[in-house]
């Protein structure tokens, strides 16, 4: 990506506006020199801004170095800018030969992919969807590519990364509110992961097609899906069962069936404290994955059961496990906690979770929804403070 779209992409992701960007420029670096009218130059590529590179760095809360290899030479293999991924002279060189001469590919170039994707993944959690997904299709063209060139066991693999890269896809097309795109590439991925044996990702992504019915409050189909993903039983680790099983409370919850969803969470819980245990035989996209994560879930059940002050201590909790870079799930899981705040009575306490979260807004579309909910049940209780609410979520 070119250093103009890159900041302008970085810019929005934050919920800038170009003169708030140019202001807080004229902040961090103690020179007001900066205008609307400079960073609308350097994101047309007009002007290069070379010597502004730190203070943008520390405006848009990202490394210098990603800003810097904005500007390197291209790569065959389009991606974010991310310092993590710059390979050496050598694997560079034999990278893009394999793009350019498909029948050559080798493990070397399979395991920078696999690389590739980690990456993005992680990238994800701190940019949201939007700046990555194109980025991220045209990954899986080339490895698409490369499959159909391949011979013997290589083969296998790239297909179960396709398959791994199609999940990713589904996931963030479902992040952005393209739910059909997202289920169409959540089959497509499921097909490949059958197609190689892959019961690990297989059963992934019918517990990420149960979320996707969750989230479009369906709780028959999430249990229907979350059950069926523990039929690979047997074939995948403790981590991909615990999955499907906090999926499976989730929808129980959503129907208002405290029980089942009490004992699906039980038996997530002991999943859980197994896969602890060997926390390297899980696959890559369980990164995630562990008690913190597990305790938000517990909220999110309680939340749907009506049981709001006890979603409050739990989401509260877990919330304070995230890593500062998670910024989609803080917000995310922010507004669920505001939601339970409000639905708790105490609209200040709701109106300080929100706020605590907005510069985490943008890169969540779903937060903005939840809020905007919120934000409709303050005002119910109280107009006044409804209006104040409202005044938090102003861009």
């Amino acid at each position: 990506m070119e250093l103009p779209e890159l900041i302008a992409q970085l810019r929005r992701s934050r919920g800038m506006s170009q003169t708030r960007l140019a202001e807080r420029l004229g902040e961090v670096s103690g020179r007001t020199t900066v205008t609307k009218d400079e960073v609308s130059r350097w994101e047309r590529g007009a002007r290069r801004p070379t010597s502004w590179l730190p203070a943008l760095a520390e405006a848009l809360d990202v490394p210098l170095p990603t800003l810097e290899r904005a500007g390197a030479p291209s790569f065959p293999v389009p991606s974010y800018p991310l310092a993590s991924l710059s390979p050496d002279a050598d694997l560079a060189d034999r990278v893009a030969h394999v793009v350019q001469v498909p029948e050559r590919v080798d493990k070397a170039t399979v395991r920078w992919l696999e690389t590739c994707l980690a990456e993005h993944r992680t990238a994800e959690d701190s940019l949201g969807a939007g700046p990555l997904v194109g980025i991220v299709r045209s990954q899986l063209d080339i490895v698409a590519a490369l499959t159909d060139a391949a011979g013997g066991p290589l083969t296998d693999e790239l297909t179960s990364l396709a398959a791994q890269y199609a999940q990713f896809i589904a996931w963030m097309a479902m992040d952005l509110g393209h739910r059909d795109l997202a289920n169409r590439w959540y089959e497509r991925s499921h097909g490949w992961a059958v197609e190689v044996a892959d019961a690990g990702l297989a059963a992934t992504t019918l517990s990420m097609r149960a979320h996707a019915a969750w989230s479009v409050g369906d709780p028959i189909r999430c249990v229907r899906l979350a059950e069926a993903a523990r039929w690979h039983d047997g074939h995948v680790t403790p981590g991909v069962q615990g999955m499907a099983s906090q999926m499976a409370a989730r929808g129980h919850a959503l129907a208002g069936e405290a029980d089942p969803a009490r004992r699906k969470l039980d038996e997530a819980h002991e999943l859980i404290a197994l896969a602890s245990q060997s926390p390297e035989d899980e696959p890559p996209w369980m990164y995630f994955y562990d008690d913190g994560w597990f305790t938000l879930q517990r909220g999110m059940v309680a939340l749907h059961l009506g049981e709001h002050r006890e979603a409050v201590d739990l989401i509260t909790a877990g919330i304070d496990t995230l890593p500062a870079h998670f910024r989609r799930d803080r917000a995310w899981y922010g507004s669920c906690l505001s939601r339970a705040y409000a639905e708790a009575g105490d609209l200040d306490a709701a109106a300080q979770a929100a706020e605590a979260i907005r510069d985490d807004i943008p890169v969540n579309g779903y937060a903005r929804a939840e809020l905007d909910s919120t934000g409709r049940i303050v005002t119910r209780r109280d107009r006044r403070r409804g209006v104040a609410f409202r005044e938090v979520l102003r861009p």
